[in-house]
């Protein structure tokens, strides 16, 4: 089977004056279809960086990224953005929902970069808010919401376009234990119903809501490991 997402020999530097340093260092690996993977890693290892560059944000130094089959190093900027746009959902640790919009209006807003009419845009992105429970917050606007109220629009925004993967960048960090909870059982849930996930998070806890743990360390894979079903109880 194809993976949904294919690393190869990633590499990324950064030049910090007259010093480059190596965020990413020759990283390679597999996630399947229907795969929930954590990756894990203390602030600074590189695991974000890996993030942005498996979400086409940014580009690697050297090595490929496939997203579902497609060679993503060689893109332009717009077929890239294209990729992002219909391939992947983003879920961020600050929401990054219009303050000035209301739940609804915020989860049509990639569905109007990729010109679906407002009538089906609405019915989208309502059938998406009712799919993390929140179906009674569609006119609220994200300050008249908690923080894992305004997590699940994030996450019905990801939703919205079916994307091939979501990518979810510590996406409990902003929230209490509660909250951070309701979040890992709705990406638990989306999960078991065929939604590839790959989150990055420093919470040993949230990592062990996934099926595997990749664990970084200064730019490298220090460990790739199965989560049995008992582990999560």
């Amino acid at each position: 089977m194809q993976p949904i997402v294919k690393a190869e020999n990633l590499k990324k530097n950064y030049a910090l004056g007259k010093v480059t340093v190596e965020a990413v260092r020759g990283i390679s690996f597999d996630v399947q279809k229907g795969e929930f993977a954590a990756i894990i890693g203390p602030s600074g290892c590189g695991k974000s960086t890996l993030m942005h560059l498996v979400g086409c944000l940014d580009r690697p130094t050297s090595g490929k990224i496939y997203i579902d089959g497609t060679d993503v190093s060689t893109l332009s900027d717009n077929e890239l953005a294209a990729i992002r746009n219909k391939k992947i959902g983003f879920v961020f640790q600050a929401y990054n929902l219009l303050p000035r919009l209301n739940a609804i209006e915020n989860i049509e807003l990639p569905l109007i970069y990729m010109g679906i009419p407002a009538p089906q845009r609405k019915k989208m992105a309502e059938a998406a808010l009712d799919h993390v429970g929140l179906k009674d917050r569609a006119l609220h606007r994200p300050p008249e919401m908690s923080g894992g109220q305004s997590q699940r629009v994030a996450i019905a925004r990801a939703l919205v376009v079916t994307p091939a993967i979501i990518l979810a960048d510590e996406p409990t960090g902003n929230l209490d234990t509660q909250s951070s909870n309701e979040i890992m059982a709705i990406f638990q849930r989306l999960n078991e119903e065929g939604v590839s996930i790959i989150m990055v998070t420093h919470e040993v806890d949230v990592a062990k809501a996934s099926q595997r743990i990749i664990q970084i360390r200064d730019g490298q894979i220090l460990s790739d490991e199965k989560i049995s079903q008992s582990k999560k109880h």
